[in-house]
């Protein structure tokens, strides 16, 4: 290994890796991001052809998103399937209750459970992380039910040490931003539409032309509040960029284009929740 990185992490990956052998088989949920990719990766060179990618198509998915996964997964020479799944037809979740990610992941596990099965695959495996216990993630208990495997997880791997070895490995998700689906733009309770995601989705990719990378539309409304990193908060405040994309945003319905101060972080709209659940 690498100077870079330590013995400690050194042992986790070999723990990662027999994990991995003891399953002999697995269907991975492949979102295309930092986790997923990174477990998709030590799973083949594992497993072999004994590993399945699937990735879950909707309207909660960025078609960029879609895109990266399938350009990933055949860099990585694995069988990738997408399957569609249809979230806003369930009223428990287009709702948007603070549970709502359990009903998105009971759809998609169910779903995934039986291609599993089809195919002949021992298991099926999420990218939760080590850092993801401490974090409030409804999907878990969707995960539990139908017995999915989280080897990261397991393998007590953060997101940050995942960085470092998907770096070592070469794989371009290294350093790619957090992403989560885009019904997380949107307050509990207010409920979510296909147009709501298509907006969204449209201010989000309008400002990523100016260089952010991290960066969250959340979506109050008639109110698009910005959250960016700190380190480009400067971008947005340029006189000539904040008109464009003040311009652009209310091209898209919102009449209030705001910056959020503390910047970008995960799981924002969990906040009101604090004490509660």
């Amino acid at each position: 290994m690498d100077d870079g990185i330590t013995v400690e992490l050194s042992k986790k990956l070999q723990r990662l890796k027999s994990i991995l052998s003891d399953m002999g088989s697995v269907l991975v949920a492949y979102s295309g991001g930092v986790d997923s990719t990174f477990l998709l990766k030590v799973a083949s060179d594992v497993l072999g052809d004994r590993v399945i990618a699937v990735t879950a198509s909707s309207e909660t998915y960025p078609s960029r998103e879609l895109k990266e996964a399938r350009e990933n997964a055949r860099m990585l020479g694995v069988r990738h399937l997408v399957i569609n799944t249809s979230e806003l037809d369930d009223p428990d979740f287009a709702s948007n209750p603070p549970e709502r990610c359990y009903y998105c992941k009971k759809e998609l596990f169910s779903k995934l459970f039986k291609l599993a099965e089809q195919h002949g695959l021992n298991y099926v495996a999420d990218g939760s992380n080590y850092d993801d216990i401490n974090d409030f993630r409804p999907g878990m208990r969707a995960a539990s039910e139908f017995g999915i495997r989280s080897p990261l997880k397991d393998a007590m791997l953060t997101k940050e040490e995942i960085r470092v070895l998907s770096k070592e490995m070469d794989l371009p998700t290294w350093d790619k931003p957090s992403f989560a689906c885009l019904s997380s733009r949107f307050p509990y309770g207010v409920r979510i539409t296909k147009e709501k995601l298509s907006r969204v989705e449209h201010a989000e990719e309008f400002l990523a032309r100016f260089g952010i990378r991290q960066l969250r539309v959340r979506d109050h409304g008639d109110i698009a509040r910005i959250e960016v990193s700190k380190d480009q908060m400067h971008i947005l405040i340029d006189e000539d960029i904040s008109r464009e994309i003040t311009e652009g945003l209310k091209s898209l319905g919102y009449n209030y284009v705001t910056l959020d101060l503390q910047g970008y972080r995960t799981g924002s709209m969990n906040e009101p929740l604090k004490g509660r659940v």
